[in-house]
Order: C-alpha cells, then structure tokens, then sequence
C-alpha cells in the first residue's frame, strides 16, 4: 500500500498537566495509539533516494539550544574509533570537528558524503563492522548510549530521539481572558519538515510498512513520551490510549495501521 494521504480523521484530547495548572496537553490518540515504529535497518528506504541507507539523517541534526549542544559534545568526547567511523584523526575532538552554523544561523552536525551518500557526520555507514562488540551501522552516539547501558535520548540531539513524535507550544486565550500553554503532542509528518517535506522521497509515518509494531506507539516510545511530557502527564495519555483501544475498534484509526 502506498504511502496514506496527509489528511485523514484523527482522534485528540486535551487534559491539564497535573504537574503544572497552567499548561494544557493535546494529544493525537491518532498517532500515539498507532502501530508506528522506526523501521531503520529493516526496511526503510532514506528520505532521499540518493541515501537509501542512511534513514533520516541525510540532512544532519539541527540543535535545539545551547543546552543541547553541551550535552551531545559531552557525550561526543566519549566516542572512540571503534565506535565513530568518522572521528578525526587526533587525540582531542573539538565542536569544530562535528557542529557548523548553516545560512539561516542554526546550529547542526555536520553532514559527510560517502561512498556516494551523504548524512550526519555521527552516521556510521554499512561498511563500518563492529570490532570487539563495540561499533557497527548506524547513528555512533545511539551505539554509545546502548553500550553504556543508557537509553539513546540521552547521548543524542534532542531532534533525533523526538522524531516522529512532534511537541510544539503555543499560548492560547480564554473567552474569560485567563491564558494557558498548549502543548501538543502528534506526528511529525512530512509537513514538520517544512515546505521541503513534500519533496523528500519516502516518508516512515504515514507509510504502512512503519507500522508493524507489536505494542502501540505510545509504549514503544514510552521513554521518549516521558521525557517530553513528565511522568504525570504520560500516565494520564496512557490511560487514555488503553481505553481508547479496548474499544471494539477505536474511532479515527491510523490509516497506515494494519486492519484487524
């Protein structure tokens, strides 16, 4: 089946943070309760068809902040040769060595062609075989994490571990003149790319072969829900997505969802 329209009837709801009264969650039980998982190294084709084997990191990772940026280079200094396949030749790595300003000012890693392909600087490519356990294909900072025991959204730039679930903010108005932050919690499909998103040439979230997940996203990606929303608050979405899909048949299923 090819990949599912960008519109199509989608089950939300919105509840108070229990940890904060002035912030309001709106969730896409759509997408959370979906069957969607990262299917990178079995069977995704790249964004681009250029770098099939390279997922989404063709482009590089922007950094969401200072903040972001002094984490990751905390866990690059930790990365070995063994691990990073394109770490630099020398003793000590430098910010230099991995991070750039792009044209519009944002920080991001920097992006390597090769063997024809371009991605993330911290991309290992197929080539690159695991010596004494450590290595192997795929993001160098995600093989870190998992050697060290640690969950992958600690070693990795906060845009990498999010996707494909996408937060964004706004500040909404009472009829009364109270306000409060909404917080939305969703898919980030190809429009969260931007107007380039229409061009990339596959797309995981909306493609039927993402969604092949033994357990509904929202378990899947616990850690991630968590970290994005607070304890509190994910035990509130998870009791929601449980009663919506002991349901017969939920309303307003993910398209690209298996039919039962």
């Amino acid at each position: 089946m090819p990949e599912v329209s960008l519109d199509f009837p989608r089950s939300f709801v919105e509840f108070t943070d229990p940890a904060d009264p002035d912030q309001v969650f709106r969730c896409d039980l759509t997408w959370l309760s979906s069957s969607y998982t990262c299917i990178f190294g079995g069977g995704c084709a790249g964004i681009y068809a250029s770098s099939p084997s390279t997922g989404c990191c063709t482009l590089g990772a922007h950094l969401s902040d200072r903040a972001d940026e002094k984490r990751v280079a905390g866990f690059v200094a930790q990365l070995t040769d063994q691990q990073w396949q394109f770490r630099p030749d020398r003793k000590r790595v430098t910010r230099a060595d991995w991070v750039e300003t792009d044209e519009e000012g944002d920080r991001k890693t920097i992006v390597v062609e090769y063997d024809g392909q371009q991605a993330c600087i911290f991309h290992n490519r197929d080539d690159f075989a695991p010596e004494n356990g450590q290595g192997g294909a795929g993001c160098a900072l995600h093989v870190l994490a998992l050697e060290q025991g640690r969950h992958p959204l600690e070693t990795k730039p906060d845009v990498c571990w999010q996707l494909p679930i996408r937060r964004a903010f706004r500040e909404v108005e009472r009829p009364d003149g109270t306000t409060y932050t909404e917080v939305s919690i969703g898919e980030y499909d190809r429009r969260g790319w931007g107007p380039g998103g229409h061009d990339l040439d596959w797309y995981c979230t909306g493609n039927t072969e993402a969604h092949v997940a033994p357990e509904p996203l929202y378990l899947g990606n616990a850690a991630e829900l968590i970290e994005l929303m607070g304890q509190p608050a994910y035990d509130v979405l998870a009791r929601m997505c449980e009663e919506r899909l002991a349901g017969a048949r939920p309303v307003a299923p993910h398209p690209a969802d298996p039919e039962d």
